[in-house]
């Protein structure tokens, strides 16, 4: 780690407006079309709650949380995917996000195709993508599949495919939000084994899990999220205890 920040959240929060209206039936909706004291109350959600922390290039941070913690709220406001209410999110480097992989895939076109669309999404040249296409090819392992529409992908080739693209960009900082979901035991150690390959070059990983045994595997420290807020933060290797105790 360099000490030079790739990745800096000061005080960030974010607000979702949740309308809710408690009549549930047609004649009351309508109703509420007249009369202002039935229409729907707007209600605010607060998913994350004045976060702050700072990544260091080439670091790797492991964001922990039980589900509706926060953590891939937060995640995707540091992709840039939502805007935060307050507070800011400063990055440094070419930014990957693997949060939701395929997402920018066309559904008619080809995997062929949608290998040069996601990779133009990220700013590369035709010429760029076909010097990297046979390696994507060959870690998604769909040769007998490229040729075909992804709308007849499963939906574990379809991660598969995302997956190969996005860590073929070339990622100064690597976004992954539960990311071995993707395939089958054997593809999941592919995709681990090219994580750490990219982490010995320098990339920066801001990583999600549930598993703390996959945070202590990839990062240096953690953040552990509850309701929104950050909870706990330390060095993955004050996770041991915490992971002996649970696996007795």
């Amino acid at each position: 780690m360099s000490g030079d920040p790739a990745i800096i959240v000061e005080s960030v929060s974010k607000d979702f407006v949740l309308h809710h209206n408690a009549q549930d039936t047609l004649k009351k909706r309508i109703v509420g079309l007249m009369h202002k004291r039935w229409r729907p109350r707007p209600h605010t959600f607060r998913a994350v709650d004045d976060v702050s922390f700072t990544v260091e290039r080439g670091e790797a941070l492991g964001l922990m949380g039980l589900n509706g913690s926060g953590k891939s709220t937060l995640l995707s406001l540091i992709a840039g995917i939502y805007p935060p209410t307050s507070g800011r999110i400063i990055t440094h480097g070419r930014l990957v996000p693997m949060i939701a992989l395929g997402v920018g895939f066309s559904p008619e076109l080809t995997g062929e195709e949608n290998i040069y669309l996601n990779a133009s999404l990220f700013g590369l040249k035709n010429r760029e993508t076909r010097a990297l296409y046979p390696k994507i090819l060959e870690f998604s392992e769909l040769a007998d599949f490229i040729y075909e529409p992804v709308k007849n992908y499963s939906s574990g080739m379809y991660a598969r495919l995302g997956f190969s693209v996005a860590v073929h960009l070339d990622p100064e900082i690597l976004l992954a939000d539960e990311i071995l979901s993707v395939g089958d035991a054997d593809f999941q150690l592919k995709c681990l084994s090219r994580i750490e390959e990219m982490r010995k070059g320098g990339m920066t990983l801001l990583f999600v899990s549930h598993q703390q045994n996959q945070v202590a595997q990839f990062c240096d420290r953690y953040i552990r999220m509850e309701h929104g807020s950050v909870v706990d933060v330390g060095e993955v290797g004050e996770l041991a205890p915490i992971l002996s105790t649970t696996t007795n």
